[in-house]
C-alpha cells in the first residue's frame, strides 16, 4: 500500500465516517451493526484502492461498500417477509429527496440530525454525548474516556449500556418535532463543545491539533445557530470555538512544539475569526439568558482581545470563573479560577487554592493540576518544588506535544 492510498484512507475517515454510520443507521436502525459495516468498508478500501486507484467520491465509495455489506449481514438474518422488505429498501439507495433534507424536524443535516436522535432524554447527558462521539465522530472509547476523566473499561460498560437502553426502550430513529428540539440542545452543545475539544487539543497520540474534528464542530455550530436562532448557548458555544480557533496555528511552533498563550505571536491570530466570535457572543448576550458556553466565550475574549499577553484582564477573568462555577461546579472549573486568581493577585494566593483542591483529592491524576503547580512554584522561584511537579505532570501527560513541552519546562529548572 503507497503512501498516497493511505494518506487517502485516513483522510477519508476523519472526513467520512460520521456520514457513512449516519447513513447506515437511518436505513438499518441497528448502531453495531452500522458501526461495524463501516470498519468493513474501510478495511476493504485498504484493499481495493491500492488496486483500483482512489476513487473520486471516496465517501460514496465507502457509504456503498458499507451498505453492501449490511445487505449480505441482514441476508443471512433474514426471517420473515418485514426482513426481506428492509433488505430490498437497503438494495436501492436513492438521492436524498428535498423533503428529506428538509424534514419536519427542520433539521439541515444527517450527522446533525443523528445528534440529535443519540441525545435522547431517555439517556443520562453522559451517555447521550459519549455515543454520539463514538458513533459519528469515530472517537475511540479512549479517547472519550479522557475528555470524560473515566477509565476506558467504565466508559466501554456506558457506551453498551446506552446502546441497550436504545434497543430495549425501542427509541426511534427519528428527530423530535421542532418545538421539542430544546430539550434535547444541552446534550448536543456538549457533543460539539467535546468534539471540537478533542480536535483542538487532542487526549492522546503524536498530534495535538486535529484540526477537521474542530472545523467539523464549527461546521455543525453554524448549522445548529442557523436552526435555532434563539437559542443564547447555542451562538455562545460558537462563539467559543471560534476564538478558541482562531489562535490555532499560533499554538505550536514550526517544530509542532507547543507555544503558550502568553507567548503566542498575537499577529498569527485570525483576526476575522476573532471578530466574527465576539460579535456572535454580543448577540447571544443582547438574548438575556446568560449560560455556561457563554460566560466561557466572555472568557475567551477577554484572551484574544488583549493586544498584549500584559494587557489580559485576569482580574475579570477570576470573576468569570466564579460565575461559571455557578454554572459548572466542577474541580477543573476551579483549577482554571485559580489560574486566573495567581495571576491576577500572584502565584503565592493561587497556588493556595490549588493546594487545596488537591488536598480535597480532586483532579487526581489530570496532568494539569501538576502542571499548574509546576508554574506558579516557577513563579515563585521555588525550583525544586517545580521540578517535582513538572515530573508528576511529565508522567500523566498523553501527547507527545505535551510531554516535550513539560520536559522543556523540567530543564529549565536545572533539575532535568
Amino acid at each position: 500500500m503507497t503512501a498516497e492510498v493511505k494518506a487517502a484512507v485516513d483522510a477519508a475517515f476523519r472526513e467520512e465516517w460520521g456520514r457513512v454510520v449516519a447513513t447506515l443507521i437511518r436505513v438499518t436502525g441497528d448502531w453495531d451493526l452500522a458501526e461495524e459495516c463501516a470498519q468493513d468498508a474501510f478495511a476493504v478500501a485498504l484493499q481495493r484502492w491500492p488496486r483500483d486507484g482512489i476513487p473520486g467520491r471516496p465517501g460514496a465509495w465507502l457509504t456503498t461498500a458499507a451498505r453492501n455489506r449490511a445487505i449480505d449481514v441482514l441476508r443471512r438474518r433474514t426471517v420473515g417477509a418485514a426482513k426481506l422488505r428492509e433488505v430490498a429498501a437497503l438494495a436501492v439507495e436513492p438521492e436524498p429527496s428535498p423533503a428529506y433534507e428538509t424534514d419536519h424536524s427542520g433539521v439541515p443535516d444527517d450527522r446533525l440530525r443523528l445528534m440529535f436522535t443519540c441525545c435522547h432524554p431517555a439517556l443520562s447527558l453522559e451517555a447521550r454525548v459519549a455515543l454520539t462521539l463514538r458513533t459519528l465522530a469515530g472517537l475511540t472509547t479512549a479517547e472519550i474516556a479522557r475528555a470524560f476523566l473515566s477509565s476506558e473499561a467504565t466508559m466501554a460498560k456506558r457506551l453498551v449500556r446506552a446502546k441497550r437502553k436504545i434497543q430495549n426502550a425501542g427509541i426511534p430513529y427519528r428527530v423530535p418535532p421542532a418545538h421539542l428540539l430544546p430539550d434535547r440542545l444541552p446534550g448536543v452543545l456538549g457533543v460539539l463543545y467535546l468534539l471540537f475539544n478533542e480536535g483542538y487539543s487532542a487526549t492522546t497520540g503524536a498530534d495535538l491539533i486535529r484540526q477537521n474534528l474542530s472545523a467539523e464542530a464549527i461546521r455543525l455550530g453554524r448549522v445548529l445557530g442557523r436552526l435555532m436562532p434563539a437559542e443564547p448557548e447555542t451562538a455562545g458555544l460558537l462563539a467559543l470555538m471560534l476564538m478558541h480557533d482562531a489562535r490555532r496555528t499560533a499554538r505550536l511552533d514550526a517544530d509542532g512544539e507547543i507555544v503558550t498563550l502568553e507567548d503566542q505571536d498575537r499577529g498569527a491570530w485570525d483576526a476575522a475569526e476573532i471578530g466574527e466570535g465576539v460579535a456572535v457572543l454580543e448577540g447571544a448576550l443582547r438574548l438575556g439568558r446568560l449560560g455556561p458556553y457563554q460566560v466561557q466565550a466572555a472568557i475567551a475574549a477577554c484572551h484574544v482581545t488583549a493586544a498584549r499577553a500584559a494587557d489580559t484582564d485576569w482580574a475579570q477573568i477570576a470573576r468569570l470563573y466564579g460565575q461559571l462555577a455557578r454554572f459548572l461546579p466542577t474541580p477543573v472549573v476551579e483549577l482554571n479560577r485559580a489560574v486566573a486568581v495567581g495571576m491576577a493577585e500572584g502565584p503565592e494566593t493561587g497556588l493556595s487554592l490549588v493546594t487545596a483542591l488537591e488536598a480535597a483529592g480532586k483532579l487526581t491524576g489530570y496532568h494539569l493540576l501538576p502542571a499548574t503547580k509546576a508554574d506558579m512554584y516557577r513563579r515563585l522561584g521555588r525550583t525544586d518544588e517545580a521540578a517535582a511537579c513538572y515530573r508528576e505532570a511529565l508522567g500523566l501527560a498523553s501527547t507527545d506535544a505535551e510531554r516535550r513541552y513539560l520536559g522543556r519546562r523540567l530543564a529549565e529548572t536545572g533539575s532535568g
